[in-house]
């Protein structure tokens, strides 16, 4: 499953099943990850400096955390051992932070339209968890280098290239940020990673030796 090559993503997936694990265990340090690791809106009171990292590492179901892990597993190894460890590592977190920042950037819009509302303490009280931004901003990477690699999806009987996929994905995302913003996804968080990662990859690959697979 894994090789010598990517040792930092089989370590992201290791360390994100392991906290998924312990979020169940009947341990006082199973609440306080509960507690102090999902990402809060950074005008709420339980909001924490460093819940710009940890949520990454929180998932809100066994679904959640399966679907991520296995598209960090698709596309993580490649990425990192074309970019090395410490490049992939970059990717990875800033991906994530631009995820934070896109969508909290979007809730103080919603929040200065409903301060002192229902929908206002909602934004103040329900925390963001994932790390589906930080994939995002990995998936875009791959998609970037790779634009004519097939990739399968369930329900689609056909393979479909990287390079058209990925653009439909983020433009659903961003109707769907307008759109459905009660339903309890950061869909913001997803384009916000993704357009870290297409910054990152579009930059670094002017360093890459020039394969045929870069078109």
């Amino acid at each position: 499953m894994f090789d010598n090559q990517a040792p930092i993503t089989k370590n992201i997936i290791l360390l994100n099943s392991v906290i998924f694990a312990l979020m169940y265990l009947p341990l006082p340090a199973a609440h306080q990850l509960l507690v102090s690791f999902p990402a809060y809106f950074p005008l709420s009171p339980y909001f924490r400096w460093w819940q710009v990292i940890t949520h990454m590492f929180m998932h809100g179901s066994l679904m959640h955390i399966l679907f991520n892990m296995l598209t960090l597993l698709s596309f993580g190894p490649t990425i990192e051992r074309l970019f090395g460890g410490k490049r992939f590592t970059l990717l990875y977190f800033l991906s994530g932070l631009g995820a934070f920042l896109l969508f909290n950037l979007w809730n103080y819009y919603l929040y200065t339209q409903a301060a002192g509302t229902a929908e206002g303490d909602a934004i103040l009280n329900t925390p963001m968890v994932g790390a589906s931004g930080a994939i995002f901003g990995v998936m875009t990477a791959f998609a970037t280098l790779f634009p004519d690699t097939k990739l399968y999806f369930m329900f689609i009987p056909v393979p479909i290239s990287a390079k058209y996929i990925l653009p439909v994905i983020i433009v659903v995302s961003i109707y769907l940020g307008f759109s459905d913003q009660m339903s309890g996804i950061a869909h913001f968080a997803h384009v916000g990673g993704a357009i870290v990662g297409w910054i990152m990859a579009r930059s670094w690959k002017k360093k890459l030796p020039q394969h045929n697979f870069y078109r």
